[in-house]
């Protein structure tokens, strides 16, 4: 799911108006800021991986954010 332009503008409106740089959310964060600028660019689709987490911690997609591990414990849990 690509987030759409309107809520990519509304994220970096809100970087302009608290006076956060995209490299600096994305530090603090432990994301790559080049990945950041690629989604914010609308380069990524953000189904999965770090751009599916970039998204859902901007509030561009609605989402969950699991490991991987945590994905198929809990698909054990189901099937016992």
């Amino acid at each position: 799911m690509k987030p759409t332009q309107e809520s990519i503008e509304k994220v970096k409106d809100e970087f302009a108006e608290n006076g956060i740089s995209i490299s600096e959310w994305a530090r603090v964060n432990g994301f790559s800021a080049s990945l950041v600028y690629q989604i914010l660019e609308g380069r990524r689709s953000c189904i999965r991986g770090q751009s599916h987490k970039i998204a859902v911690a901007l509030k561009l997609k609605t989402g969950k954010v699991s490991e991987v591990t945590e994905l198929f414990s809990f698909k054990a849990l189901k099937e016992s």
